[in-house]
């Protein structure tokens, strides 16, 4: 290299503020959560439930990278234990679901309670039938409104015939009423996003209920995603407008129950830390536990 020659260095690209499925029932269910979520981003201890829920989720993953005829339940049993090393090195924070004092037997114990959701799984559907077109896929699209939406989909299924089914694996013990409604819509985001990016309205959406093995299929239909588009539309600019003022107000439900910042919520006594300003650069990244969900 030349002395005296200036060496420049691209400045990361920041990605635009986005709207994913789980901020945006965030802000339905409590804009105060939302704001506690995406824009404080206040870290939440997972539970074990939600730490095995994706640690379930990754071994159906890379179930899927097996040759054919290797995607048996044994397999998907002896992939649990690498698989939680796995997520522990790229995700610290789920280590927290343990004390200091547990032992390997208690952690080993945790990991096999995973096991009935994988038999599960293999009593809904033969791994070995199927070759999806994408396991964990990421999608992005921009709405007409110019509303960015970003999401993770645990599997896409396309037929030869062209049909797509989105298909997402659920092990969490939400009451099956508030988790159904929740669910659906977030599938109902993934069938809007996946018609934007291919032209497509997919035939099915198919919610796998892994703990009590059963399924929840729902077809979609372009009237149904376009008024579903108007929802996220709405969502996203009330949205703004809280962003603007920091006026981001509780609603007080039966799920506050299981909120993580009860402490700091109104509702309860609790005063919000001071209001930081609209994020930077991304509010609609998801963790794997949000995925898991």
């Amino acid at each position: 290299m030349a002395v005296g020659t200036d060496v420049q260095t691209e400045a990361p690209r920041r990605r635009r503020p986005a709207l994913s499925p789980s901020r945006a029932s965030d802000f339905k269910q409590c804009p105060l959560l939302y704001r506690f979520r995406a824009v404080d981003r206040l870290p939440e201890r997972p539970s074990k439930a939600q730490a095995r829920g994706t640690v379930v989720h990754a071994v159906l993953e890379r179930l899927y990278g097996l040759p054919t005829a290797e995607r048996v339940p044994a397999a998907a049993h002896a992939m649990l234990e690498p698989t939680w090393a796995d997520l522990l090195a790229r995700e610290p924070g789920l280590s927290e679901i343990f004390d200091d004092a547990a032992d390997a037997a208690e952690v080993h114990a945790w990991l096999a309670s995973a096991t009935p959701l994988i038999d599960g799984y293999f009593e809904l559907e033969d791994p070995r039938r199927l070759e999806p077109d994408a396991c964990e896929l990421m999608v992005e699209t921009e709405l007409d409104s110019g509303v960015l939406l970003r999401g993770f989909i645990d599997r896409v299924d396309v037929a030869p015939t062209g049909e797509i089914r989105v298909v997402d694996y659920k092990t969490g013990a939400a009451p099956r009423e508030i988790g159904e409604a929740k669910a659906m819509f977030q599938m109902k985001f993934y069938a809007l996003a996946l018609w934007r990016l291919r032209g497509v309205v997919p035939r099915r959406l198919q919610l796998m209920y892994l703990a009590d093995r059963q399924n929840l299929a729902y077809t979609p239909d372009e009237a149904e995603l376009t008024r579903f588009e108007r929802t996220l539309d709405a969502i996203w600019q009330a949205i703004l407008r809280a962003a603007k003022s920091g006026d981001f107000r509780p609603n007080q439900t039966r799920l506050c129950d299981w909120c993580a910042h009860q402490a700091l919520c109104p509702v309860y006594g609790g005063t919000p830390p001071e209001y930081p300003g609209w994020p930077e650069p991304d509010p609609g990244d998801e963790s794997a536990v949000d995925r898991a969900d």
